[in-house]
């Protein structure tokens, strides 16, 4: 007999845990690092996790305007009608 991820001894910490809190540990995670930007500036798939988590910590945090735009960008990326945006600190 299997576990279910939902009984696993690391969710039973998270369940502890505010959901807002997981949000932006999530966000953190998938939030390309100045190390890592130019080798992942392109990758659509990439960019567009990072963006899907940075709408629903906005949705949580009643940011219904912010998770709209990041979820725009999201699709956006991934269904190629957006370029992903330049390097922040030089615009390359």
């Amino acid at each position: 007999m299997t576990t279910s991820p939902l009984q696993s001894p690391a969710s039973q910490a998270l369940r502890e845990v505010d959901t807002i809190a997981i949000a932006q540990v999530l966000l953190e995670r998938l939030a390309l690092t100045d190390d890592q930007w130019h080798r992942y500036k392109n990758n659509r798939p990439v960019r567009a996790r990072e963006q899907t988590a940075a709408a629903i910590l906005a949705l949580l945090q009643d940011r219904q305007d912010d998770a709209q735009a990041h979820l725009q960008q999201a699709l956006g990326l991934l269904d190629r009608s957006i370029t992903p945006p330049p390097c922040p600190t030089h615009q390359r």
